[in-house]
């Protein structure tokens, strides 16, 4: 009776663990169904603005410091600084609307389209965290010059959370602490103290975290050559594994896709061949040039990949010049910006003071693990690899991607993984 007792309770913990499990995976899979259809519907005109938006932004940022690793999130940019331009008018939202790439599209579109994006970025894989946060802090005495239909715009589309402070140290840490606690603590500071004429910030984090679907094994790891621009060489920790990986071969470099998790989000590498120019390459890689060497990778089997362990934070990095170059110079005017959509602060005018970034990336034999925040401050006045080769011993280009929408949500270029900061 006792064994007969055992064994029916032994099949009841087994039934109710395999239960148990088919319904998580049966919730998982339906997840994954709804933000696959929602990232189906996504406006493919939003996806192509932040993309070019992204190289154009990126191109500016390589022309600093030809020498420099960069790195930023192009979501993270776009999302702020839309945010920002839904409470712009007249010849300030246009240029805004042409900076951020978004040529034709009216407002309405705009929203709309960047609401769908925004959703359609959850629940992508469980073996991926991706969290986006958006918030606008305002100074508590100018609280009740904000129009309604702007917080309603912020709320509703970008899911924005509201804060009124009184634009104190207090506040400093506040704000700094919400970066913290949306970037897992990866960025603890975007902004070190506020200005009198400072009466708002809209800001945006984003965190990132995946595993490789083809993992490198830590025993492979050692230490190899890596070339630098002026032809120095340098010893890295190098991983490598052989497998099969989609890879691309173009007149003058390569191109492989290291998927993460069920292989919706991929890191893709591009390495121009010895002696060619890393920058050169960025600069003529359009959104079009990326989609088409993206649909053109085919798998190539046992592909013999090493790839550089590398750690690097770039920021807090001010990007006025970049911006106002792309010709958002009016949105930082203090006289002649129009935010009229924002607040009515008159005879004050309202404009950009700065927008900030700041972004932090680690690779490993795991996976890849970045983050990202913006802050828009307002003011108011007063030799070719060898074939089945893919070895990433000089500087490089990637940029880590939502392949379901073809969002970009990260990019760099690496010319030492050496660095550990820049800005």
């Amino acid at each position: 009776m006792k064994k007969r007792l055992l064994v029916f309770l032994a099949l009841g913990l087994i039934v109710g663990y395999f239960g148990v499990n088919y319904t998580k995976e049966f919730l998982q899979a339906r997840a994954y169904a709804e933000s696959d259809r929602i990232a189906a519907e996504v406006d493919p005109d939003i996806v192509a603005s932040n993309t070019r938006f992204a190289f154009d932004v990126f191109n500016v940022l390589c022309e600093e410091d030809p020498d420099a690793n960069v790195f930023i999130s192009p979501l993270s940019l776009s999302a702020a600084l839309t945010m920002t331009y839904s409470g712009a008018a007249g010849s300030t939202e246009e240029a805004m609307r042409n900076t951020l790439g978004y040529g034709e599209m009216n407002t309405e579109q705009i929203e709309d389209g960047f609401k769908n994006l925004l959703s359609s970025l959850g629940n992508v894989d469980r073996e991926v965290t991706l969290s986006i946060a958006n918030s606008v802090w305002m100074r508590d005495s100018y609280e009740a010059s904000v129009f309604e239909d702007y917080k309603e715009t912020l709320s509703d589309c970008y899911d924005s959370e509201f804060f009124a402070r009184p634009f104190d140290q207090g506040t400093v840490n506040e704000l700094n602490g919400w970066v913290a606690e949306n970037t897992e603590h990866k960025i603890e500071k975007i902004i070190d103290s506020i200005e009198s004429d400072h009466v708002m910030f809209l800001v945006n984090a984003i965190y990132f975290k995946a595993n490789w679907t083809h993992q490198f094994k830590e025993s492979n790891t050692q230490e190899r050559d890596f070339y630098l621009c002026d032809r120095t060489i340098v010893s890295v920790d190098t991983m490598s594994q052989d497998d099969d990986f989609r890879y691309y071969r173009g007149g003058n470099f390569a191109a492989a896709r290291f998927p993460y998790g069920r292989e919706q989000v991929a890191m893709y590498v591009f390495l121009p061949d010895p002696g060619d120019s890393l920058d050169q390459f960025i600069v003529r890689l359009s959104h079009e040039a990326l989609d088409k060497y993206i649909n053109e990778m085919r798998v190539e089997k046992g592909l013999k990949v090493r790839f550089p362990r590398f750690r690097f934070e770039y920021g807090v990095k001010r990007m006025n010049d970049a911006l106002i170059k792309l010709g958002m110079g009016v949105a930082f005017d203090r006289y002649n910006a129009n935010f009229s959509k924002i607040a009515d602060v008159r005879p004050e005018n309202l404009y950009i003071d700065f927008v900030d970034h700041k972004a932090v990336i680690e690779v490993d034999e795991k996976g890849t693990v970045a983050a990202a925040a913006t802050n828009v401050g307002i003011s108011v006045t007063s030799a070719p690899p060898p074939p089945k080769q893919f070895y990433v011993n000089r500087p490089f280009f990637f940029v880590i991607r939502d392949d379901r929408t073809s969002t970009i949500l990260f990019m760099g270029k690496i010319t030492n993984p050496l660095l550990e900061s820049g800005s």
